[in-house]
């Protein structure tokens, strides 16, 4: 990679306040403040959580049962939000976190992409390294959501993704770059048997033919067993990082 990209593409800093965990109602509008600010040069980081629920991409409009199906799985628990960006269905609720990263950039996506996956990859990467848990990025076959940058603990088959990531790119004014949000959802001490379920569930009930294996994904928890206060001590690690990027 070229190191001249990776920097110019990835903030000094960013603006976290020791990063205190906010809740938002809605996750699809958790983001909107950071894309206003960062338009005027600021980069900034938000360590959120959202009720119990899936968030989808607008792609999911193509299943003609959504609206219904939807209705059921709100009266259930489990009511269902659309975002603008793509991907696959992601839960939230209690165990599960979400860091939102949002800056200007004004490299090409074609050359910034894939710096930001690595950097944000690295940021979490050395967060879950102080835990003594070693994970990388790779595509897990089976979780949701999947993608190249998961990040993932073990190897081969016998991976199983602890956090996923993404970007979403919106145009600023006159041409002048793009604001950035980058994010990542991580299994802090979630629930998977339960989550998997209802989202195989709505899955099956949408005829979208997509199926989440739970054993393809791992907490925190699971891999710290018996350990307290993993989503407190997690942030904490997470804006010592993000301090130390300064």
């Amino acid at each position: 990679m070229n190191q001249h990209n990776r920097a110019a593409c990835w903030p000094q800093r960013f603006i976290h306040q020791q990063l205190p965990l906010q809740f938002h109602a809605d996750p699809t509008l958790a983001e909107l403040p950071l894309f206003e600010r960062a338009r005027g040069g600021e980069a900034l980081a938000q360590l959120w959580q959202a009720p119990q629920g899936f968030v989808v991409p607008g792609s999911y409009r193509k299943f003609s049962q959504l609206s219904a199906v939807s209705e059921r799985f709100a009266a259930r628990g489990w009511p269902v939000w659309l975002r603008r960006s793509g991907g696959g269905l992601v839960p939230q609720g209690p165990g599960i976190v979400n860091l939102s990263l949002a800056w200007p950039v004004y490299q090409p996506l074609g050359e910034a992409a894939e710096p930001i996956y690595l950097m944000l990859c690295g940021l979490l990467q050395r967060a879950l390294a102080t835990f003594g848990v070693d994970a990388h990025f790779q595509a897990v076959t089976g979780s949701f959501c999947d993608g190249r940058y998961n990040l993932a603990c073990g190897q081969g088959d016998q991976a199983r993704k602890i956090a996923g990531t993404a970007q979403y790119w919106r145009p600023m004014a006159e041409g002048r770059g793009h604001v950035v949000l980058a994010h990542a959802v991580i299994l802090i001490d979630a629930d998977p048997i339960a989550a998997h379920q209802a989202a195989n569930d709505f899955e099956s009930q949408l005829g979208s033919g997509r199926i989440y294996h739970a054993d393809k994904t791992i907490t925190l928890a699971q891999h710290l067993a018996g350990e307290k206060d993993l989503l407190s001590r997690f942030r904490q690690a997470l804006a010592i990082e993000l301090q130390n990027l300064s």
